[in-house]
């Protein structure tokens, strides 16, 4: 695997320097056919070149039977160029010259013509051309001379046979020179891709849930492998919450299990007694044994409810039905009915609010149902001289607020309070239910947009505060 990765990286490596080398040859041949086709000048400025300018200024160059000489027009092209020109005749004798040198020779043997053509023979600067112009029945050569520091002309020989030889030799130091990139890019390669192989194990370890691996975050890859490493300790941290939530999964459906079994067992056991002949029961005691069983059953429908309401607000498929209503008169409404309750007749509720008209939009049912399930909450939880006081204020939001001067809740289990399944310590054989009472609440409160937050210490209470 480890010699795979390496080895494709450095074939990836040499393709990419192999076809950017075949692209720029495609595009330089392209370029040179269409400057030679189209006349574009691409590697060559538009201005035509030296040879050329010679060659073509014959056409400038006027001949009669005794003399010749240039037109003005050539006059003016020689000037622009920086040029001067000398004619000769057969003989190599200067029959006319403009603006030549003043050292410049009268005569030229074809030695010292050839002498000008290869070598700079008048000054550092100027370049000579020859150039050959009949007419009249005669032949005339001339030389041209531009002065300009930029052009150049060598000119060497060779033998084929070294030209074959250099070549060869060229060919054994590309065939080297390969071997070395091969070998520099192989180590490079093996360089960068080790971190890799590093990052793979660690990726097939987290797949195989070995969360406890860590790697040194160094070099190119460093930040990739710190996030590994945060990645393997979130996972951790996730594995542990998945685990202790299914523990409190388990232990729930064990207790609600148990807390059904038991009403379903009360109705079976009188609806026997009922049912069978052997017993001859008063009207009076088959209504009392009816109320248990109705008592019961309610009891199941409120936990199978719980359960349904639950699982739509946490999949959010619950659509709220919203309304304008006075909160005030809603909580009050809310402790008057606890208070109703014979169950709850003589708990000390108080509430406070310094103004009775307070309006929110909310889905009253739902939110009766969080501030009731809150409230119940701080009386089954704690002993029966509890007091509870509930208050509502608008500042910036609405404020609510429940705050008991019970048990208090313990500080680990403040962060599971609103957890689905969890029950706390202090859940005694007086509450009996789903579980899912202060979740519930929790979620109907975000469903509205609001925010719940609780405080509590042993031993002196619990507060719980709600804004929307």
């Amino acid at each position: 695997m480890k010699w795979k990765l390496t080895g494709r990286y450095l074939l990836s490596v040499v393709l990419v320097v192999v076809l950017i080398i075949f692209i720029n040859l495609i595009l330089g041949i392209a370029m040179l056919v269409a400057q030679s086709a189209l006349n574009v000048p691409i590697f060559q400025n538009r201005e035509i070149s030296p040879e050329q300018f010679t060659r073509k200024f014959q056409t400038e160059i006027i001949t009669n039977h005794h003399d010749v000489t240039i037109s003005e027009k050539g006059q003016k092209k020689l000037e622009e160029k920086n040029a001067w020109i000398q004619i000769l005749d057969e003989n190599g004798k200067v029959v006319y010259s403009f603006r030549a040198p003043a050292n410049s020779k009268k005569k030229y043997n074809p030695a010292d013509m050839i002498q000008m053509y290869k070598y700079k023979e008048v000054n550092a600067d100027t370049v000579v051309y020859v150039g050959e112009k009949k007419g009249k029945g005669r032949q005339y050569s001339y030389l041209i001379g531009i002065e300009n520091r930029n052009l150049n002309r060598q000119f060497f020989s060779y033998d084929n046979r070294d030209i074959l030889k250099v070549i060869k030799i060229g060919m054994v130091i590309f065939l080297i020179d390969i071997i070395i990139a091969l070998m520099v890019g192989y180590l490079f390669s093996k360089r960068l891709t080790q971190p890799l192989h590093t990052l793979i194990d660690g990726i097939k370890k987290l797949a195989n849930h070995e969360f406890n691996h860590h790697t040194e975050s160094t070099g190119l890859y460093k930040n990739v492998f710190y996030n590994l490493n945060y990645l393997s300790d979130q996972l951790k941290l996730s594995e542990k919450e998945r685990a202790k939530l299914d523990s409190m999964k388990e232990e729930w459906i064990a207790n609600i299990s148990h807390d059904i079994k038991t009403p379903l067992s009360s109705i079976q056991g009188y609806a026997e007694m009922i049912k069978n002949p052997d017993y001859d029961f008063t009207l009076e005691e088959i209504r009392e044994y009816a109320g248990i069983i109705e008592a019961k059953s309610l009891y199941i429908k409120e936990v199978m409810e719980d359960l349904n309401l639950s699982t739509r607000l946490k999949n959010k498929e619950l659509s709220l039905k919203k309304k304008e209503v006075n909160i005030v008169t809603l909580l009050r409404k809310i402790v008057i009915d606890l208070l109703n309750d014979p169950k709850y007749a003589d708990r000390n509720i108080q509430f406070h609010v310094n103004q009775e008209n307070i309006i929110a939009e909310v889905d009253e049912i739902l939110f009766r149902r969080a501030i009731n399930n809150l409230i119940y909450n701080a009386l089954v939880h704690n002993d029966v001289d509890v007091k509870v006081e509930v208050s509502i204020e608008r500042k910036e939001h609405i404020h609510i607020l429940i705050k008991d001067d019970g048990k208090g809740i313990k500080k680990e289990e403040l962060e599971r309070i609103f957890d689905r399944y969890y029950r706390g310590t202090n859940t005694g054989a007086a509450h009996k239910g789903s579980g899912l009472g202060m979740a519930i609440a929790n979620d109907i409160i975000e469903a509205h947009e609001g925010q719940i937050t609780l405080e509590s210490e042993i031993g002196r209470g619990t507060t719980i505060e709600i804004l929307i």
